[in-house]
């Protein structure tokens, strides 16, 4: 092994650990969404129904209308402010005080609402309880998910590949958990503990995985290979100052100016320099992600089937054909990206391919969405709807994994992580611009 080319991944095992860090950043939140169901059955007025409401007969409260309101608003604008304080926080504080902080905060909240799903609490004090537990799990993750692109940004460009791989995988799971608890008609409050543990049991794993990560000689060597080259090279350049005093007749140093120092590691990179050197890059995941949230789910869980009333497929239609469908096609293309990166980073093909997804706005809009008041249903089968889905979950995971693997690589090496940071702040930024743009499109159908 030479010292150009560095340790190898034995056993791919750096490779498995940021995918396992990526399944634990995105696990835990999908399946705290994926319990709605639990939320809105406590929310229920205690005076008028049981505290599960299984007919379903009554008309919701406010709290229960308004649920999905306040959780997009409290789980994204903590997400979007702590990703972007992380793009400058990150170079004061440890990175291992930030990912291990976030992990083991984001673990306690489960753990806590675990336990609170058998203690008994009034509506308006369990939905306050609720949205400061969707702040925390948020502002948390947004500090964790930033800081591991931010680390993975040092690594070669295929290991952001894992951590996106990871949270794809994420969304899988909790679609699955979905599904198996209509399969077994799940709808005592008492069922959701499995998933609040489930998701405490993939942050303790996430911690341990975190743990070994010093431990391995391939990322010791990315991580700590800048600063290495700098003592090395500051050194030899004292040692030739040295011999170049000893040798100067008149005790005078020669001109240094041909001798080009490389840049101090400790030095703090500007935000702003960086993002002008990877722009094309941070737009364009901000770009994907406002046109996937901008329909997904808002728009595309409220499709209606033409082949499923009155069997069993009306029940799974959304499930199955949205959510699981999106998230294994969508952790496909995320994948992909670990055995082809096509076009390059330098290449005008791929903010044309981002560009281009924008036509699945009206594609979706066209569909058996219900109700609608002005676009007419042009695409009311099934399998238009589901090839839709197909295409659209394929190009974003694809396409948002390529832009997080890009872009710590369009600047210096002592810039990475604060390139990935950059890039985690965009891709959140994308996310809060997808939601606000969902209430629009929900109104123009």
């Amino acid at each position: 092994m030479t010292a150009r080319d560095g340790p190898q991944d034995r056993y791919k095992a750096v490779w498995l650990i940021f995918f396992i860090l990526g399944l634990g950043t995105l696990l835990p939140w999908n399946f705290f969404m994926t319990a709605r169901e639990y939320f809105i059955g406590r929310l229920a007025d205690l005076e008028m129904s049981p505290l599960w409401n299984q007919t379903g007969a009554l008309p919701p409260t406010y709290l229960q209308a308004m649920f999905d309101n306040f959780m997009t608003l409290c789980a994204m604008v903590p997400l979007l402010i702590f990703t972007c304080l992380n793009s400058f926080i990150h170079q004061r504080i440890p990175q291992q005080i930030r990912i291990l902080g976030s992990l083991v905060a984001i673990g306690l909240v489960f753990l806590v609402t675990a336990i609170m799903v058998k203690v008994a609490m009034e509506p308006l004090p369990f939905f306050i309880f609720t949205m400061i537990s969707i702040i925390f799990i948020n502002s948390f993750g947004a500090i964790l998910q930033s800081s591991l692109f931010g680390l993975a940004g040092l690594l070669p460009a295929s290991y952001t590949a894992p951590i996106m791989s990871g949270q794809g995988l994420a969304g899988t799971f909790a679609a699955l958990a979905m599904i198996f608890s209509i399969a077994i008609g799940a709808q005592q409050p008492e069922s959701f503990i499995g998933f609040f543990t489930t998701a405490c049991v993939a942050i303790v794993l996430a911690i341990f995985s975190y743990i070994l990560l010093p431990r391995m000689d391939f990322f010791r060597y990315y991580s700590m290979k800048d600063k290495t080259e700098y003592r090395v090279y500051n050194a030899e350049l004292e040692t030739k100052r040295d011999l170049i005093k000893k040798d100067e007749p008149n005790g005078m140093e020669q001109n240094n100016s041909k001798v080009i120092p490389i840049h101090n590691p400790d030095e703090r990179p500007s935000v702003i320099a960086i993002f002008r050197k990877l722009w094309v890059m941070a737009l364009s995941v901000c770009f994907i992600f406002t046109v996937t949230i901008g329909v997904f789910p808002s728009i595309t869980a409220k499709v209606s089937t033409v082949l499923g009333e009155g069997n069993g497929w009306g029940l799974y239609f959304i499930p199955v054909s949205c959510f699981l469908l999106f998230n294994v096609f969508d952790w496909t293309g995320r994948s992909l990206t670990a055995l082809f990166t096509w076009p390059g980073k330098d290449s005008c093909l791929l903010p044309v391919m981002v560009a281009l997804r924008v036509i699945f706005i009206p594609l979706f809009m066209l569909c058996n969405m219900q109700p609608r008041k002005y676009l007419p249903v042009v695409f009311s089968h099934d399998a238009w709807y589901i090839t839709f889905m197909i295409f659209f979950s394929v190009s974003n995971g694809y396409l948002a994994s390529l832009c997080m693997c890009f872009g710590p690589k369009k600047v210096l090496a002592h810039e990475a992580e604060t390139a990935g940071a950059v890039m985690a702040f965009f891709l959140s930024l994308g996310l809060a611009l997808g939601a606000a743009v969902s209430f629009l499109i929900r109104i123009l159908v």
